[in-house]
């Protein structure tokens, strides 16, 4: 079967022609640069630049698919959660080419595309495993028994931890997006020159703010050139909060649920840390780590289509 998926939920528009599991293009067009003088994702631009980009989004996925429409069986679409407004743009594009070519369409639930990422070629993984979703709006642990979708098990109570990397690169003057900067800045520092707090929350629930807090004051109380020396420190110290609490609450969840198995996935299973600090774990390829179609298009093999006409009414939620 020859998906088309679609994907719009915040800042990346993208499309990708996934077949039987092998991903045959996955084109992402970032607006990364577009929102990077606001220091974060401003939803209405967000919405105009996808108008913009993703009808040539799409011909592009099908061109390097070496595809045509008249070859797609089923398109598959992002519902939610995410930016309505951008949601929107991708749910009317989805529409349009399904209906037009009388085609079913699949809704997929944007979490479980990040999942369904590790069901792609070349190396699939079966469930059941225990997964952990970190991204810039979401983090989760979640309990996978089937590919269809998932029991979860833990959450955030407060801020994501790829929020809580964006925020404190800010913190740090590191622009946006700031998780991959403060990345490569921590490969300076030393990631025992503070000690920043790790939350404890009740479960296998997860706590950022704190942390943010305690960057935040730490950067306070330094004068100008002294920030300046100590920044590499500061950004190796605050990664490594971060990852020891992602880490740390995961492997107590694996062993409370009696997981063998442990999957990271989501843009901050990028973090080149946190890939190294899990060893075992089955990670998400770099590509599929942040926002992107093919994970959609995937996800889309494992959830109802909706028959034309009949999605005409479906909606996205935020």
């Amino acid at each position: 079967m020859v998906i088309l998926g679609i994907e719009t939920s915040c800042d990346e528009t993208s499309a990708a022609v996934v077949s039987a599991g092998d991903v045959r293009s996955n084109v992402v067009s970032s607006q990364a640069e577009l929102h990077a003088r606001f220091g974060g994702v401003v939803p209405e631009v967000a919405s105009r630049r996808h108008l913009e980009l993703v009808s040539y989004v799409v011909r592009d996925a099908l061109g390097a698919a070496a595809a045509r429409l008249d070859d797609v069986e089923v398109v598959a679409v992002t519902t939610g959660p995410g930016l309505i407004g951008a949601l929107l743009v991708g749910v009317a594009a989805a529409k349009g080419i399904a209906f037009g070519r009388r085609l079913p369409l699949a809704p997929v639930d944007h979490l479980h595309g990040h999942v369904a990422a590790l069901y792609l070629q070349p190396e699939p993984l079966e469930p059941p495993f225990l997964c952990l979703l970190a991204s810039g709006g979401h983090t989760l642990l979640l309990d996978v028994r089937e590919r269809a979708g998932f029991r979860r098990i833990g959450t955030t109570i407060d801020d994501a931890a790829g929020e809580a990397f964006d925020k404190g690169a800010r913190l740090l003057g590191l622009g946006y997006p700031g998780g991959a900067a403060l990345d490569r800045l921590a490969h300076e520092g030393d990631p025992e020159a503070y000690a920043f707090p790790v939350a404890r929350v009740p479960g296998f629930d997860f706590s950022f703010s704190g942390l943010k807090t305690a960057l935040l004051c730490a950067v306070r109380d330094l004068a100008t050139d002294e920030l300046e020396r100590r920044r590499a420190d500061l950004a190796a110290s605050y990664q490594r909060a971060i990852v020891r609490a992602l880490v740390g609450r995961t492997l107590e969840a694996a062993e409370a649920t009696g997981a063998e198995r442990i999957a990271v996935v989501g843009g901050v299973a990028a973090n080149s840390e946190l890939r190294a600090s899990i060893p075992g774990a089955a990670l998400a390829p770099l590509p599929l780590c942040t926002d992107n179609a093919a994970m959609i298009a995937s996800a889309a093999r494992f959830v109802e289509a909706l028959p034309y006409p009949e999605y005409l009414a479906l909606d996205a939620h935020a």
